[in-house]
């Protein structure tokens, strides 16, 4: 059985790039005043969320008790998607993915690492966490690679 997922991206506005300045006062009576420098912002980086799509491709297959995923922008715990049984498909939107960055990640069906066909290409895992959510390829255990590009 091939199972795959279907991934959408909508990109949303977590990064604040609009920093209000800070003025200093200066009194008017006195000659020793001067501006208080502005605090440097703290460095934020973009995010966005991103749709992740997944139903079953043979019909005579049962279907899943559970459609999880599990990766680096998970911190490799598992986030179950929920079921559509009107659209007999799983869904999740996962937030605050960071932008500018490759992330690993898994699908699991019923727990077991399942194809993803729409994934950005394939990566070595690197790490015991990493190598426990590994799908075993003809060129050994593989996992997917997601690549965070906004602007």
């Amino acid at each position: 059985m091939l199972n795959h997922s279907h991934i959408h991206t909508h990109k949303t506005t977590a990064g604040h790039h609009a920093h209000p300045a800070v003025h200093g006062h200066a009194h008017r009576h006195s000659q020793t005043s001067r501006a208080i420098p502005a605090p440097k912002p703290a460095a934020a980086k973009g995010t966005y969320s991103k749709i992740f799509r997944w139903h079953k491709t043979d019909a005579a297959a049962q279907e899943p008790h559970t459609v999880e995923i599990a990766g680096s922008f998970t911190e490799w715990q598992r986030v179950p998607l929920t079921h559509d049984k009107i659209h007999k498909n799983w869904n999740l939107t996962q937030h605050g993915i960071v932008s500018n960055k490759t992330h690993h990640y898994m699908l699991l069906v019923d727990g077991k690492p399942a194809a993803d066909k729409n994934c950005d290409g394939y990566a070595i895992p690197h790490g015991d966490q990493e190598k426990e959510f590994a799908i075993q390829t003809a060129r050994g255990p593989r996992l997917f690679m997601l690549f965070a590009q906004t602007k």
